[in-house]
C-alpha cells in the first residue's frame, strides 16, 4: 500500500485515507488503505473502489444505491449512518474516514452484522386487525388520519435507529425485552391508525407496548430521530405520544373505571 500523496493531487481527484474494519465473528481489526477520491461520491462508492482494486474479498451489503433499501448501515467516524447517503463531501481531503460495522449487532465479516434481531422482534408485533364487516377495496380513511400516519410509512427498516438506541447498543441483556425504536414506532402507527379494530379483538396495543415490547425501556433520548435518513420524527411523532397512550389506559382513573364496568 503506497503512501497517500497530498489532498487534492489532481483537481477534484484525490487520494482520501480510510480506515476500514476488517474481520468476523471472531475478531478483527481496522485497516488502513489509500483510496482514490473523486468529485461527487458517496463512501460506498469508496467502499466498492477499495474491493475492486485493493481488498476483494471485503464483504459489505448494499442493494440500491439510492437510499432506499436501507442495505448498507454502518458507522462512520463514530456515527450510524448510510454509506450510500453519506457524500465524501463532507469530510475534508486530508481527513482519515473510518468505516465500522454497525456496533449492535454481531458481526458476520467485515462490514457485514446480523440483523436478525430485527426480524424477530418484527414478528412479535401484531400485525393490522381490518374492521369486521369490511372487505378488501371498501376501507374508507379521512384524509387527515392518512396522514397521520403517512410519515411512519417512510421508513426503510436501515436499523439506524435500533443500531444506535442505547438501551440495546450498551446493554445486550436488554434485548429479549425491548423491541427497539422502529418497531415500538410500528406499534403506535397502528394503534393510531382508525381502522385497526384490534381493541375490539382483545389486543390492547398500547399495554402491548408496555408490557411486552419494552416501551418503558425508552427514555426519549431522541438519538433514533437523529440518525434516521428518513427524517421521521420517531420521538416525538410516535414514541412519546405512544407513551401518553399507555399512561393513560394504565394511570387514568376514568379509563380503569370504564375497563372495570366494561368487563362486567
Amino acid at each position: 500500500m503506497s503512501a497517500a500523496p497530498g489532498p487534492k493531487a489532481n483537481g477534484s481527484v484525490y487520494t482520501g485515507r480510510f480506515r476500514v474494519w476488517r474481520g468476523d465473528a471472531d475478531g478483527g481489526e481496522l485497516r488502513d488503505f489509500d483510496v482514490e477520491v473523486h468529485e461527487g461520491e458517496v463512501v460506498l462508492d469508496i467502499i466498492h473502489r477499495l474491493q475492486a482494486t485493493q481488498a476483494n474479498d471485503l464483504a459489505v451489503r448494499w442493494n440500491c444505491k439510492a437510499g432506499k433499501c436501507g442495505s448498507c448501515s454502518a458507522e462512520i467516524n463514530g456515527q450510524p449512518r448510510l454509506m450510500c447517503m453519506t457524500r465524501m463531501s463532507v469530510f475534508a481531503p486530508d481527513e482519515t474516514v473510518t468505516v465500522t460495522p454497525m456496533r449492535t449487532f454481531p458481526v458476520v465479516r467485515d462490514l457485514v452484522t446480523d440483523v436478525s434481531f430485527n426480524y424477530t422482534k418484527a414478528r412479535e408485533v401484531p400485525s393490522f386487525v381490518p374492521p369486521p364487516g369490511l372487505g378488501p377495496g371498501e376501507y374508507r380513511m379521512q384524509q387527515e388520519d392518512v396522514g397521520r400516519s403517512q410519515e411512519f410509512r417512510k421508513c426503510i427498516e436501515c436499523f439506524l435507529c435500533q443500531n444506535t438506541c442505547h438501551v440495546v447498543r450498551d446493554h445486550e441483556e436488554n434485548k429479549k425485552a425491548f423491541a427497539g425504536p422502529r418497531f415500538l414506532m410500528r406499534i403506535a402507527e397502528l394503534d393510531m391508525h382508525p381502522l385497526d379494530s384490534a381493541d375490539e379483538s382483545g389486543l390492547d396495543r398500547k399495554s402491548a407496548a408496555q408490557e411486552e415490547h419494552g416501551l418503558g425501556y425508552c427514555n426519549i433520548t431522541k438519538c433514533c430521530t437523529e440518525v434516521c435518513p428518513e427524517n421521521i420524527r420517531i420521538t416525538d411523532n410516535a414514541l412519546i405520544p405512544l407513551k401518553e397512550r399507555a399512561v393513560d389506559r394504565k394511570y387514568d382513573p376514568l379509563v380503569w373505571l370504564g375497563n372495570r364496568i366494561r368487563r362486567r
